[in-house]
C-alpha cells in the first residue's frame, strides 16, 4: 500500500517531490547564478571603468596617448565575450529540466535582483 502511494506521488506533477526537484531545485540554482554573474558584470564594468578614467587622466597630463580605435574595438570585444558567457551560462542552466524554464527563469530572476 505504502509503496503504491510512492509510485503514485512520483507520477503527480503537483506532488511535492516533483516540484522541489524539477522546478524548485533549477530555479534556486539559476537564481544564484544569475545574482552572481551580475554582481561580476558590476565589478568589471567598475574596474574596467576606473581603468579607462585612469588612461584618460594619464593622456590629459600627455603622459601616455590613447587611440581611440583601438580603444572602441577593446571594448566591442568585452562586450562579445560577456554575452558569450552569459549564453553559455544559459544553456548550461538549460541542462537542469528538461525544457530549461525554471532554470531560465531563476537566472532572470536572480540577475534583476542582484
Amino acid at each position: 500500500m505504502n509503496n503504491a502511494i510512492e509510485t503514485h506521488a512520483s507520477n503527480d506533477i503537483f506532488s511535492e517531490t516533483f516540484l522541489l526537484g524539477n522546478i524548485g531545485a533549477p530555479f534556486i540554482l539559476g537564481m544564484a547564478v544569475g545574482y552572481f554573474a551580475k554582481k561580476m558584470l558590476r565589478t568589471a564594468l567598475f574596474v574596467g571603468g576606473a581603468i579607462v578614467s585612469i588612461l584618460f587622466v594619464a593622456e590629459y597630463y600627455d603622459l601616455i596617448n590613447i587611440n581611440n580605435l583601438a580603444l572602441e574595438n577593446a571594448a566591442s570585444s568585452a562586450a562579445e565575450a560577456a554575452k558569450e558567457s552569459g549564453s553559455f551560462l544559459l544553456d548550461r542552466l538549460a541542462v537542469f529540466t528538461s525544457r530549461g524554464v525554471s532554470g531560465a527563469g531563476g537566472f532572470f530572476v536572480g540577475f534583476k535582483l542582484g
